[in-house]
């Protein structure tokens, strides 16, 4: 075998034993804080439209490591995806699926192959560049620029490789999605249908590539399984909240939730 291989087999035990080591931290306390942290975070993007693995990560991440924390996300995150995605219809969901062909076949490109790699990453550098990047870009159009003429197809595959590698790393692809979003100038109806096909369709590829790397284990899967509905009461909150404001509060609420998501990247950049 050779060296790079054996490296590669050692950080794959290494990383088995530390979700071992995750999984024992499961008692009633644990179960009641994922509740919570699955309302919060679902509320937030029901409102908004992204956030949530931003935010139940961030919590999660109190009581349990991070790599069970993606785990949990997965299937909470694929059924409110679901919902945010079909809240239109199925016929506007396709439409929406259509219009963001290439971001999503490149974005999920390379998701599927960088999962294979992530216990095998330094994850520090690339959180804080994504963080200094996200917060500069939301910074400016709060300011009154705006991206809109600059939604060229290379612009859009930067995003996508950006939003491809921050969904395999850590589970959070919404940043740089929001940033493709904003070049288009959406209402905030069609920006929270885009969002929801195109973190829809992240999550099942996020967990058909984790189901390789270890990350999506029987009892991650599980637990996951249990935010479910704590997550949909919260969007279904979000949703009542998003329903009743206007297009500049939606886009100065988007705005701002970006620049939270950016610093919480530097934070675990620098950390």
């Amino acid at each position: 075998m050779s060296q790079s291989n054996c490296s590669a087999v050692s950080a794959m035990c290494r990383y088995a034993a530390q979700m071992t080591y995750d999984l024992s931290l499961a008692p009633l306390d644990l179960l009641l804080w994922i509740a919570v942290t699955a309302v919060i975070a679902g509320m937030i993007k029901g409102i908004v439209g992204f956030a949530m693995p931003m935010i139940f990560i961030t919590g999660m991440t109190i009581f349990v490591g991070p790599d069970l924390a993606l785990g949990l996300l997965i299937l909470p995150t694929l059924v409110t995806n679901a919902w945010q995605a079909g809240r239109q219809g199925f016929s506007a969901a396709l439409k929406s699926l259509y219009d963001h062909r290439w971001f999503l076949g490149l974005g999920y490109g390379v998701l599927l192959a960088s999962t294979q790699l992530v216990p095998l990453l330094s994850q520090d550098l690339f959180f804080l560049c994504l963080g200094v990047f996200v917060v500069g870009f939301a910074s400016l159009m709060l300011s009154g620029w705006s991206p809109q003429g600059r939604s060229g197809l290379g612009l859009s595959c930067a995003y996508a490789v950006i939003g491809g590698l921050s969904g395999a790393i850590s589970g959070v692809w919404g940043p740089p999605t929001v940033m493709y979003l904003s070049s288009y100038n959406l209402d905030k109806q069609a920006q929270m249908r885009a969002q929801g096909v195109i973190y829809g369709l992240g999550a099942v590829l996020l967990l058909f590539g984790h189901l390789g790397s270890g990350i999506a284990t029987p009892q991650a899967l599980a637990l996951g399984a249990f935010a479910i509905a704590p997550a949909c009461l919260g969007i279904w909150i979000g949703f009542q909240i998003q329903d009743r404001i206007n297009q500049n509060m939606f886009r100065i609420a988007t705005l701002s939730v970006l620049i939270v998501a950016g610093l919480n990247l530097i934070r675990r950049g620098v950390m």
